[in-house]
C-alpha cells in the first residue's frame, strides 16, 4: 500500500533543519539571514576525521551552534518542538517514517530531477560528462527523491569544475531557490517526469584510474577527486591533470604525459603512498621510474 506523506504548508515560517556535511551549511544561514525560525537542526553524529582525532561535528552543526541553534542527532526529536515543516539539505541517512507522517518535508536536491537521484548527484553528472545540472526544491514521498518539485534552477557544468567546486556552486544556488521558494509559497508541485537515472555512492574503485578509457573520461575521474592508480604496486594518487592531443599505449608514462584509450592525460599534482601533494614533474624526477615506466601496474 502507497503510503501518503503531508504536504508542506504553503507559507511555512518555523522549520526542522536536517543537514550535515559543508554543502549544507549555505541553506542554513540562508535560511536565518531570511528570518525563519529554527527550533532544532538534526545532523548527524560527531566523528573522527583521523585515526587519533577527536570527534569533531559536522559542519552544519558547527554553524548551527554557532548561530545558537539547538542540535540533534536523533531524528525523533523533529517531532519534540514545534515547526511548520522539515528542510533537508544533504543530510546524510534516510529519514524515520514515523517522522515524514507527522512532520511535512523539503528537500533541496543537487540535480535536474529525476536525473540523479540518489546519494552522489555531483559525481556522477561529472562522471557522465553531463553538460548542465542544477537544484531541485521538492516534496519528499516515500521513494528516494522522487517527489514532485516546487522550484528548480539550472546551471552549466563547465569542463575544468571540479566536484568541490560544483557542489560549492550547487549549495548557493540551492540556499538561493530555498528561500525563494518559502517566500514565494509552496504551492502547484509537478511531478518528475523523464527518464530516471540513479546517483550511486562512489566507491573507490569507481576512482581508479583504467588507462584504457580516454583521456577526458580519464580527467572526469580526476575532478570528482580522489583518482588513484598504482606504480610499482604502490598506490599514486592524482589530484590535478588534463587531457591532451597525443598518443601512446595506455598507461605509458612519459615525463608527465600518460597514454590512454584515446589521447593523454598530463599530470599536474599527484601524492605517491606514504608522502604529501606535490608537483607531477618533481614526482617524476625524484621517482626514477626508467624508460618503460608504466602506470596501473
Amino acid at each position: 500500500m502507497t503510503m501518503t506523506l503531508p504536504a508542506p504548508p504553503e507559507h511555512p515560517r518555523s522549520v526542522v533543519y536536517f543537514g550535515s556535511p559543508a554543502a549544507a551549511v549555505p541553506a542554513l544561514i540562508a535560511l536565518v539571514d531570511a528570518g525563519f525560525e529554527i527550533p532544532l537542526v538534526i545532523s548527524m553524529p560527531d566523528r573522527r576525521r583521523s585515526r587519533r582525532a577527536e570527534p569533531s561535528p559536522t559542519p552544519v552543526k558547527e554553524a548551527a551552534l554557532k548561530l545558537g541553534i539547538a542540535v540533534s542527532e536523533e531524528v525523533s526529536d523533529a517531532l519534540t518542538v514545534t515547526a511548520d515543516c522539515g528542510v533537508v539539505v544533504a543530510y546524510g541517512r534516510l529519514i524515520d517514517t514515523k517522522v515524514l507522517r507527522r512532520l511535512p518535508m523539503i528537500n533541496v536536491h543537487f540535480s535536474l530531477l529525476p536525473r540523479w537521484r540518489g546519494a552522489a548527484p555531483v559525481e556522477r553528472a561529472l562522471l557522465e560528462g553531463d553538460k548542465k545540472t542544477g537544484v531541485c526544491i521538492m516534496g519528499i514521498e516515500p521513494e528516494l527523491d522522487a517527489g514532485p518539485v516546487y522550484r528548480w534552477r539550472e546551471t552549466d557544468i563547465t569542463p575544468t569544475v571540479t566536484a568541490t567546486e560544483l557542489r560549492d556552486e550547487l549549495a548557493i544556488l540551492g540556499a538561493r531557490e530555498l528561500v525563494t521558494a518559502l517566500r514565494e509559497g509552496l504551492r502547484d508541485p509537478v511531478p518528475q517526469e523523464g527518464e530516471v537515472s540513479v546517483a550511486k555512492k562512489i566507491h573507490r574503485a569507481d576512482l581508479q584510474l583504467d588507462w584504457t578509457r580516454s583521456a577526458i573520461e580519464l580527467d572526469r575521474v580526476v575532478r570528482v577527486g580522489g583518482a588513484w592508480t598504482t606504480t610499482n604496486s604502490a598506490v599514486l594518487k592524482v589530484h590535478e591533470a588534463c587531457p591532451v592531443e597525443g598518443t601512446a599505449i595506455p598507461g605509458e608514462l612519459d615525463r608527465d604525459l600518460v597514454g590512454t584509450g584515446e589521447g593523454l592525460l598530463r599530470l599536474l599534482v599527484v601524492q605517491p603512498e606514504g608522502k604529501s601533494r606535490l608537483n607531477a614533474t618533481a614526482w617524476i624526477n625524484g621517482a626514477r621510474l626508467g624508460p618503460d615506466a608504466q602506470l596501473g601496474t
